[in-house]
């Protein structure tokens, strides 16, 4: 049996055990009995409370990208999930998608033990941004930085019956929580304060432009000739990430002429026969045109795709009160400090 078809009422016995595991480990390094390893820069954690979907690499990158601009050396810590190492570096989706984006003043740190990653590049960097790292305990951080999807906000059970990876307990470890796709959510905040006293903040993904696969422009999402040709075509969706859905609606969002859709495992490597049969699929919906994700371009490296025009939408993150957020980023870093130790 798929067990991704397994009924969540079987699976929900599972989440007892998973549940008391999660709690334990969480217990041992509150109590010191589990002690993290600590880089010799300030370490920004993103994370979430449940798989996949909620933004946390453009959320990652979106600090990297302030931490640069005000002069700091900063570097991304991120897993690179089903990636090989290449002389070029690692190849994970995620990876490529941030060397891409952030160029040479962002430094990129590879690897499952990240703490290995940051010694490697102690030396020449100050600040790490560590990318998915709610649950990596193993890592010190300065601050906790909690990403909450508004959509799903707590992802329904724990795994494996449902997406959440710790109890809504562990919000009371967030420094800050932003509350993705959503500009208010009264509910989702009332919720949330059973559980955490951290301020509270709102980021959507704006799209910031269209990229035809094979081409080298970029068209604004704005008012041209250009982006109305393509906002005119009728776009059949697929992309192999966290939270699909979320995706799709983004795109209606934008105003995207979406007429099907056609959802991937996340970080899903495509093949030639699986691109072939998505043209003929996207032809039946009355689509003339494919259009993914930034992170599934690199996903489609080697298959040929000239038997229908794809676009992949390349989008960053709208904070808001986006100063008020990093100041409150900072006075937890400055707190941090005061005391001595970074978060456990």
């Amino acid at each position: 049996m798929n067990p991704e078809k397994i009924p969540n009422w079987m699976l929900w016995p599972l989440t007892i055990p998973y549940g008391a595991a999660t709690r334990l480990r969480t217990a041992l390094y509150r109590a010191g009995i589990l002690r993290p390893k600590r880089l010799g820069g300030v370490v920004i954690s993103v994370g979430n409370l449940t798989v996949g979907g909620t933004g946390k690499t453009p959320m990652a990158m979106w600090i990297a990208e302030r931490l640069a601009s005000e002069g700091k050396r900063a570097a991304i810590l991120t897993r690179g999930y089903f990636g090989e190492d290449s002389g070029a570096g690692n190849t994970s989706d995620e990876a490529q998608l941030m060397r891409a984006r952030l160029g040479e003043g962002v430094e990129i740190g590879v690897g499952a033990n990240r703490f290995a990653s940051g010694r490697e590049l102690e030396k020449r960097v100050g600040w790490f941004v560590l990318d998915d790292g709610f649950q990596h305990m193993q890592l010190a951080r300065d601050v906790d930085i909690v990403l909450i999807d508004a959509t799903n906000p707590f992802g329904g059970q724990l795994l494996p019956a449902g997406r959440r990876r710790e109890p809504r307990s562990a919000l009371g470890r967030a420094d800050a929580i932003i509350i993705m796709r959503s500009g208010h959510a009264p509910a989702v905040e009332t919720a949330m304060r059973r559980d955490s006293s951290a301020p509270i903040f709102y980021a959507r993904p704006e799209l910031t432009s269209i990229r035809k696969l094979g081409a080298d422009e970029q068209r604004a999402p704005d008012d041209t000739a250009d982006a109305q040709a393509i906002r005119g075509r009728k776009l059949f969706a697929f992309c192999g990430i966290g939270n699909p859905g979320a995706f799709v609606a983004d795109s209606r969002r934008w105003n995207l002429n979406v007429t099907g859709q056609k959802f991937y495992r996340d970080h899903h490597r495509y093949t030639q026969s699986e691109f072939d049969a998505l043209v003929l699929q996207a032809r039946a919906a009355g689509a003339d045109a494919l259009v993914c994700t930034e992170k599934d371009a690199f996903n489609l490296v080697g298959v040929r795709t000239d038997a229908m025009d794809v676009y992949c939408c390349v989008i960053s993150l709208c904070v808001e009160r986006e100063d008020e957020f990093w100041r409150s980023v900072m006075q937890a870093v400055e707190r941090k400090r005061r005391e001595g130790k970074g978060r456990d």
